[in-house]
């Protein structure tokens, strides 16, 4: 159910500890050499943003195997004092930093940046957007913010993708032709996400029929998921 030859992958690879790898592009190479840097950083907190899809997830799945650190949610700061979730804890990941804001957690923010920058700790946020488009209102949280790090990711460009594509079928153990990864980039969504879920979708439908991946296969997949989206949506 192989190809007739695997492409190359000329990206660094880094482990997660997760069971995946990392790579290391010119659109994520700058957060990479900042998680690199850590606990050295120059301010209590790193922000890294960029588009949906762009590997922020990842990256902080790198940074808490890496730092031993913990990833917070909105019930973790509504429920909890600051203090008391960092004991023992040196670092601490708070993904999709805007959502908290909207959930009325600036005070409680504020207060887990001040009580890690008392212990020697350091805070990773993800978002979408920059720190400066986040809606904080609180002055002191606003300052804090605005002297953290920020450091974009960019979308995921061709030659990216068609790594991440060749490592998801290599994942599988799976080889696939030039052709076929070229016919998938020119159709699907670039993200991470949708990569993982068309590959699955892709090697689902090969074993079930017992088919070679083919670009006429992928068609079949790629017609396949458009007609089930399209009856998902609402009426």
């Amino acid at each position: 159910m192989s190809g007739h030859r695997q492409l190359p992958l000329d990206f660094e690879h880094r482990p997660s500890l997760t069971g995946e790898n990392f790579l290391v592009a010119e659109s994520n190479r700058e957060a990479v050499v900042w998680l690199d840097r850590w606990p050295d950083w120059p301010t209590p907190a790193l922000v890294i943003y960029g588009p949906a899809g762009c590997g922020k997830t990842h990256l902080a799945q790198v940074f808490l195997a890496r730092s031993g650190g913990r990833k917070f949610s909105i019930l973790d700061l509504s429920a909890d004092q600051p203090r008391d979730l960092i004991e023992d804890v040196p670092a601490c990941v708070v993904e999709d930093a805007e959502r908290f804001l909207e959930a009325g957690l600036e005070s409680a923010l504020l207060h887990l940046y001040n009580a890690l920058k008392e212990a020697g700790g350091q805070m990773l946020l993800t978002s979408r957007h920059p720190p400066s488009r986040w809606p904080a209102h609180l002055a002191d949280l606003r300052s804090r913010l605005n002297t953290a790090t920020a450091v974009r990711i960019g979308p995921p460009d061709d030659a990216l993708m068609q790594a991440v594509v060749v490592k998801l079928f290599a994942d599988r153990q799976l080889k696939v032709d030039q052709k076929v990864v070229t016919f998938m980039l020119a159709r699907m969504e670039r993200s991470f996400e949708a990569a993982r879920e068309l590959v699955a979708s892709i090697d689902e439908a090969a074993l079930k029929e017992r088919r070679r991946i083919t670009v006429h296969l992928v068609r079949e997949v790629l017609e396949a998921r458009e007609t089930t989206e399209g009856t998902d949506e609402p009426s």
